[in-house]
């Protein structure tokens, strides 16, 4: 039996874990253990706030990839990332290097969620939106100019809709909610169990309040079905706090949340530069 060593396997040669389409998306939240952090040198905690920031920029100038840094609203957790990026296995070694970028113990995970940037099957195709609105709502000739002209439209506006879901752009709005969250499969309020037709009915209700939130709040829904306990992860970005609570209740009554739905947790954090969030933190 020969005693040279394996050979150490290349980076390269990992294979790439990316989804047929969309982004692998982290949710990460953490508590700082200042006790620990109490017990490193100044010169320790220098270094350690230069290696999370030169961690943070290796992460940003990553293709493909954003990192948002969140400063958490209550002692649920302290401080929040949210990591997109292709590569599962890239997600993997970042969210690894995240955890001790700090050093040992100083950052304890206290939740964390895994999911996929996703298109949603209820959006309409173009056959549908040609014979349901144009022909059956509008009552345009089909072939005549409005018709195509209103058809144009609509290729133009799913393609920026279908891009935003799967390979979203964030804007570093400052108030940022998260929630996971599952559809119901109990008894009647089976979702599941309901008709397509019928679960496309519901949900074109329940964008429509969305979309009354235009300018104010953000969605990026991500799938997480086989990837973690609920089956959606919700990131709501907004400019205030108001809209957030405003459009969450006001869902509320909608049928799909109402009798439909089950929720995780909620996260509330805000978006904040680096050198004020390590302040903001007290590190």
């Amino acid at each position: 039996m020969s005693d040279t060593p394996a050979p150490v396997p290349n980076p390269s040669d990992i294979p790439v874990l990316a989804p047929r389409e969309g982004w692998h998306v982290l949710h990460l939240f953490y508590q700082i253990d200042h006790a620990q952090w109490a017990c490193l040198t100044d010169e320790e905690k220098r270094q350690a706030k230069v290696g999370l920031t030169e961690l943070v920029s290796e992460i940003r100038a990553t293709p493909d990839t954003q990192l948002l840094l969140l400063a958490m609203a209550s002692p649920k957790s302290d401080l929040g990332f949210i990591l997109l990026t292709p590569d599962l296995q890239t997600a993997n070694a970042y969210e690894k290097q995240i955890t001790l970028s700090l050093g040992p113990d100083i950052l304890n995970p206290v939740y964390s969620y895994l999911s996929i940037t996703e298109r949603s099957e209820y959006t309409p195709t173009r056959e549908e939106h040609a014979a349901e609105v144009l022909i059956g709502q509008k009552g345009l000739a089909e072939g005549s100019p409005e018709f195509e002209t209103a058809l144009k439209e609509f290729d133009t506006r799913m393609a920026h809709y279908t891009k935003f879901r799967l390979y979203p752009a964030l804007p570093d709005w400052p108030v940022i909610c998260f929630y996971p969250m599952s559809k119901r499969r109990s008894g009647n309020d089976n979702w599941y169990s309901l008709p397509f037709v019928e679960r496309r009915k519901l949900m074109e209700g329940h964008a429509r309040v969305g979309r009354t939130y235009a300018g104010r709040i953000l969605q990026m829904i991500t799938g997480s079905t086989g990837l973690d306990e609920y089956e959606w992860g919700v990131t709501l970005l907004a400019k205030d706090t108001f809209d957030v609570k405003a459009i969450v209740y006001e869902m509320r009554f909608d049928e799909v949340s109402a009798r439909y739905a089950d929720f995780g947790d909620f996260y509330i954090g805000m978006q904040l530069p680096l050198d004020v969030l390590f302040r903001r933190l007290c590190l």
